[in-house]
């Protein structure tokens, strides 16, 4: 018989465990540690959310639903994301509900990929790029973006990427783990090479709700997709979900909104591999879009003072960190200290029981850099940044 290792599928094998992950089995067991590492609101669902998840339950709502999702809830995203984003799609074909927007991702690689095709992302990035785009057998083109540039993607970077073989570029802004924020005019740039070289965009707009203005206020951002861009929305499937701004990962809830026609494509495959999202989730997403945006505002303006704590220990360290416009993570750049993200990740563990992600998680670009979630409480936030300064005195 031949080792089962050689029996695993070649594209599962090259693919390496998640590094935040494997980093979080140090912590495992731990109770002692203030962990500032997995990207999860520390805030529960709002209740009035749950409540309709309850009720539906009450009600004996335990049935599959259409394949695209509820009706009612492919129209309340209709609405949202005409309000949100300034770009309409229509309830009946261009809206599907996914189980998270980890499937959603799954399922666009999967519908536009052919053997060998090639998407550009940008890192630093969330984990799961780069993988998802090798499970449908495709070839992830990393473009990086810098510290000292506060991690824009740079259109000229991303013209030198394309080739031949380029099927679509992927964009994730406000970034994980980041918090950048795309400038428009660079948005702009990037959508003319969309254009001119006939691409698709796969737009990861997760954190779009959760935007910072200047420093000293709490005002929210302004947030641009890219999909409202002239000539972009015929070729950008749009992603984007519940778990970051309503505080719903266990609900595992997405979406992806496209033209008919790659929306039909990844219906295809999600009806064949999820049939459809659990219909509880489903109900509580609907209350969450329609009755939502004063507990989200809530969670942001908790998240922007957080934010500014964090910013400011770090100043008063005397470790670089530019200023996140989005999302709820720092990403404070160690290089000064002479050691790699990893060597500083374990260090600050052992030392102060304090956990951060080595900035290499998120790709090589990563290096030099590591991930702070503020997603966690004021006074844990305090305790770990006077944790954090201790320790950094003495490297």
């Amino acid at each position: 018989m031949k080792p089962l290792e050689e029996r695993i599928a070649q594209q599962v094998s090259a693919i390496p465990r998640s590094g935040i992950r494997d980093f979080f089995e140090l912590v495992q067991g731990r109770d002692d540690v203030i962990s500032l590492g997995v990207g999860e609101p520390d805030f529960a669902a709002p209740w009035h959310i749950r409540e309709a998840a309850i009720f539906s339950l009450e009600q004996g709502q335990t049935s599959y639903t259409s394949n695209l999702g509820m009706p009612a809830l492919r129209e309340s995203i209709s609405r949202y994301v005409r309000g949100l984003f300034g770009v309409s799609y229509s309830p009946e074909n261009e809206v599907l509900v996914t189980v998270g927007v980890s499937e959603a991702l799954d399922l666009v690689c999967r519908a536009i990929l052919n053997p060998g095709d090639e998407i550009i992302y940008h890192e630093p990035c969330y984990v799961s790029y780069s993988p998802s785009i090798a499970m449908a057998y495709g070839k992830a083109v990393a473009v990086e973006t810098k510290v000292e540039d506060e991690f824009v993607l740079r259109a000229e970077d991303v013209a030198a990427a394309i080739t031949e073989n380029t099927r679509a570029i992927l964009l994730n802004f406000p970034t994980n783990p980041t918090g950048a924020v795309e400038p428009v005019e660079e948005l702009e740039k990037i959508a003319q090479l969309a254009i001119d070289h006939d691409l698709l965009v796969i737009s990861d707009e997760i954190y779009c709700e959760l935007l910072y203005g200047e420093e000293s206020g709490m005002k929210p951002g302004k947030h641009v997709s890219i999909a409202s861009l002239p000539g972009m929305r015929e070729r950008t499937i749009l992603l984007h979900g519940f778990s970051k701004a309503f505080a719903m990962t266990g609900f595992r809830l997405g979406y992806a909104c496209a033209p008919p026609v790659l929306t039909e494509a990844m219906m295809k495959i999600h009806q064949y591999s999820m049939l459809c999202a659990p219909i509880m989730s489903q109900v509580a997403a609907i209350e969450a879009l329609e009755n939502g945006a004063e507990a989200v505002e809530q969670m942001r303006k908790a998240y922007a003072q957080r934010r500014n704590l964090v910013l400011r220990s770090f100043r008063e360290m005397g470790i670089p960190c530019f200023s996140p416009g989005g999302a709820f993570y720092a990403f404070p750049d160690i290089r000064k200290f002479g050691i790699s993200s990893h060597e500083f990740a374990v260090r600050l563990l052992e030392a102060e029981d304090v956990a951060v992600v080595p900035g290499t998680a998120f790709g090589q670009a990563g290096e030099g850099c590591v991930r702070a979630c503020y997603a966690t409480s004021y006074e844990k936030l305090e305790l770990a940044m006077e944790k954090m300064a201790r320790f950094v005195k003495t490297l």
